[in-house]
């Protein structure tokens, strides 16, 4: 059972970086068609999406330029290894 729960925490991990090095990514105009950044696309914006989805509704959010969805991400993703530790 801890084996598990150590996979999970460190593809939670993983996928923090990911998100991390796709946010920073998007800071410079990165080439569209470079299979890295589709790869970073395909893998980070189902989570995403739905949390920028979910902010872009207020409008003091939209206002700002600025994408918050991967920092909650994140958080979210915090918390999601926190209760896995409690729970397992």
């Amino acid at each position: 059972m801890q084996s598990i729960v150590y996979l999970l925490a460190r593809l939670i991990d993983i996928y923090t970086i990911v998100i991390i090095v796709r946010a920073i990514i998007s800071w410079v105009q990165p080439n569209p068609y470079n299979p890295i950044i589709q790869l970073l696309y395909r893998v980070t914006e189902p989570v995403l999406y739905p949390i920028r989805r979910m902010l872009f509704r207020y409008k003091s959010m939209r206002d700002t330029g600025i994408d918050f969805s991967p920092f909650i991400a994140i958080i979210l993703l915090y918390v999601l290894k926190s209760v896995l530790f409690r729970v397992l």
